[in-house]
This record gives C-alpha cells, sequence and structure tokens, in this order.
C-alpha cells in the first residue's frame, strides 16, 4: 500500500502542477457567504443547493469535511479514510473507483483527489458533481482546499476558522525553535527501498519551515520523478544526513532499531547520534488539518538535535 501511495503522490502532485499552470487564483477559488446561500460555484462545480450526501473518496478531504463541521453530511467515505474514527468507511476504493459503485450511494457530491480512469466524466455522464482536491503542495493548497470545500459545503466560516486557526499554530510552533547556525540535512523515508520527497513536495515545504536541507533533492533535480525520486543506498550514506525522519513505521514497520541495523548505515551522522525520528504515516501523508500536529513532530526532533 506505501508503494501505491508514493505512485499516487507523484501522479496527483504532477496533474496538481498541470492542472493549476497559467491559472488564475481568483477565478478558481470558492464564492464564499456567510449565509451559506447557494447556487454555490467553486472551480467548475455549480451546487444549486447544499449537498446532504457527499461521497469522500480521499483521506484528506475526509479529515478537511469533518473539520469543518460537514461530516454529518458525508454518507460514505473510501477504504482508506479511517480518521476521524466516526467517518462512515464503505468499501469504494479511491485508487480503483467505480462509478457504478459510487452511484450506488446516491452521492451529491463527490470528492475525489485525482481524476482515476477520468472517473470524473464518467459520474458526471450519470449527473453527480464532482469536485477535485489535488494532492497540496504547499500549506497555501491546504488552506485554499479548505476553503472551497467550505464553500461547497455551507461551512465557509468554519473552513474560514479552521484556516486561521492552522496557520496561527503553526507559526507559533515554528517560532518557538531556536534558530541553528548551520542548516540541519534530512532524510525523509517513504518506504525501506528508498522513495523519499524532495524539496518541491508539501512534505519539502513543510521542512522548509525550519530551513533545513533535503538530502534527496539531487535525486529529482530535472523534476523527472515528481518530487518523488528513489535514492540509492551509496548516494544516501555519501549525502550523510544529520537527521532522518520515518514515515513508513506503520505501513512498513521501520523503526530506529531497523535503520540502525542496515549495513553501512553505522557510518550516518543521524545512526551515530540517534538522530531517527519515526513518524505517523497517516498524520505525514494527509495534508489537510492534522499538519500541524506534523509540523510539531518536526519542531520536536529538530530541537533535540544537538546546536
Amino acid at each position: 500500500m506505501k508503494r501505491v501511495f508514493i505512485a499516487a503522490a507523484a501522479a496527483a502532485a504532477l496533474l496538481f502542477t498541470g492542472g493549476c499552470a497559467g491559472g488564475d487564483e481568483n477565478s478558481t477559488g470558492p464564492r464564499p457567504s456567510a449565509s451559506a446561500a447557494y447556487p454555490v460555484t467553486v472551480g467548475p462545480v455549480t451546487l444549486t443547493q447544499r449537498p446532504e450526501r457527499i461521497v469522500s473518496l480521499t483521506p484528506t478531504a475526509t479529515e478537511m469535511l469533518f473539520a469543518i463541521g460537514a461530516g454529518s453530511q458525508v454518507t460514505a467515505v473510501d477504504d482508506q479514510s479511517d480518521y476521524p474514527p466516526e467517518a462512515p468507511k464503505s468499501e469504494l476504493s479511491g485508487f480503483t473507483p467505480s462509478a457504478e459503485a459510487i452511484a450506488a450511494k446516491n452521492p451529491d457530491l463527490v470528492v475525489l483527489s485525482n481524476d482515476i480512469d477520468k472517473i470524473s466524466s464518467q459520474l458526471e455522464k450519470l449527473k453527480i458533481p464532482v469536485f477535485l482536491t489535488p494532492a497540496a503542495t504547499t500549506m497555501q493548497d491546504t488552506y485554499r482546499e479548505i476553503g472551497e470545500l467550505g464553500a461547497l459545503t455551507g461551512h465557509q466560516d468554519e473552513a474560514t476558522a479552521l484556516h486561521e486557526r492552522m496557520a496561527a499554530d503553526i507559526d507559533k510552533i515554528v517560532k518557538a525553535v531556536p534558530q541553528r547556525g548551520a542548516p540541519l540535512t534530512y532524510y525523509y523515508e517513504l518506504s525501506p527501498d528508498l522513495y523519499s520527497a524532495t524539496s518541491k513536495t508539501f512534505i519539502g515545504s513543510i521542512f522548509a519551515m525550519f530551513g533545513m536541507t533535503n538530502v534527496a533533492d539531487p535525486a529529482d533535480a530535472a523534476g523527472t520523478h515528481g518530487g518523488y525520486p528513489q535514492l540509492s543506498q551509496e548516494a544516501l550514506i555519501k549525502a550523510n544526513p544529520d537527521t532522518i525522519f520515518l514515515a513508513d513505521s506503520d505501513c512498513c514497520q521501520q523503526s530506529v532499531q531497523t535503520v540502525t541495523a542496515r549495513k553501512g548505515w553505522n557510518t550516518v551522522t543521524a545512526v551515530k547520534s540517534g538522530q531517527i525520528f519515526p513518524l505517523n504515516d497517516d498524520i505525514a501523508s494527509r495534508w489537510g488539518p492534522r499538519t500541524v500536529e506534523l509540523v510539531q513532530s518536526v519542531a520536536d526532533a529538530v530541537v533535540k538535535v544537538p546546536a
């Protein structure tokens, strides 16, 4: 499943880049209304009334919908949406979506992260509105998508409040971390076969808040891997990162112990100094409301590294 996520993340990142190239942010943003009046238009989607049977096929959007108070309008979520616990998990899949299975839920809005198998056009032929929330590449993308979902669901005020709260919390966390004389280097692991994320990804933008240098960047300097390259062990050991962050601790049971035991890694600074930090896989890969927790995890790790 982790390999599937990596492939999907890379594809979603490329889709996002292509979909937004040359666009005017004002023309695609939500039309906010304090009274939640309809019709509401967000990008290509226009809803004439508040959706009451939402199907979310992306865990990140599911978390956003519940965080802005639209949870009661969500009638089904995909098989990967396991947070919050009350989300109505179903057999639906965001990786292999079936128009027939989705339509059987009788939705008045479907939220997707990308247009796999041109599922959007299939659903639109059935008169089912579809809204795409591509993988974010910055926090501003996350805030924008929260606002768009707020506008579509009639929870614009709650979405604005969530945005402001997240921004304030993240700012407070980052400012509380003392500045360092020299930037720390880091390796961010998506899977044990050394797939990583570069500075041009959402993950990279989080670490950039702390002025950290990503050792994966040279592996995708041309961007041909969509920001998710596979590193060679030799290159990684030579890069000698100060810190290692494991986003594969749950899926692949990676830990301080397993990394320390890898052949040849005993020369890496992060291993020698014990600066290996397991992360919650889900929080690390769902760039929505719980991103604040991810930022806090990185901050907690950075302050542990001797200056």
